[in-house]
């Protein structure tokens, strides 16, 4: 029987264009983002070395990469894209649950924030 473990990256912010109106594109706006990641364990916790793990600046970095890349419409599709890129990364990740906030999204009310959740199975 394997160990498995959950690596969680929470509020990660960043600023992009994202979103279906030009003006998202235009001006640009903050998205946060958490990364819930489920990890077979492997020999990492045992040997304790950050190379038999997830790291999870090198995890951060691509979600930024991603976030701050290509405009998407959709915050589900950008949540989808973050999911498949870390777990292409990181094949020890087995399954990866992305949300994405969008605080400012162009709605006729108030709200905190609109959020999307996609889960990605490796």
């Amino acid at each position: 029987m394997s160990t498995t473990y959950t690596i969680t990256l929470q509020n990660c912010a960043f600023f992009a264009r994202h979103g279906v109106h030009d003006e998202e594109e235009f001006l640009g706006q903050r998205f946060f983002v958490d990364a819930e990641l489920d990890v077979v364990a492997g020999d990492a916790l045992e040997s304790d070395s950050i190379d038999d793990t997830v790291n999870y600046g090198i995890a951060f970095t691509v979600i930024e990469e991603i976030v701050t890349g290509k405009r998407r419409y959709l915050i589900e599709a950008l949540a989808l894209d973050i999911a498949k890129g870390l777990c292409s990364k990181f094949p020890q990740i087995k399954r990866a649950k992305i949300t994405v906030r969008k605080p400012n999204a162009p709605v006729p009310g108030v709200l905190d924030f609109v959020q999307v959740s996609v889960e990605h199975f490796a």
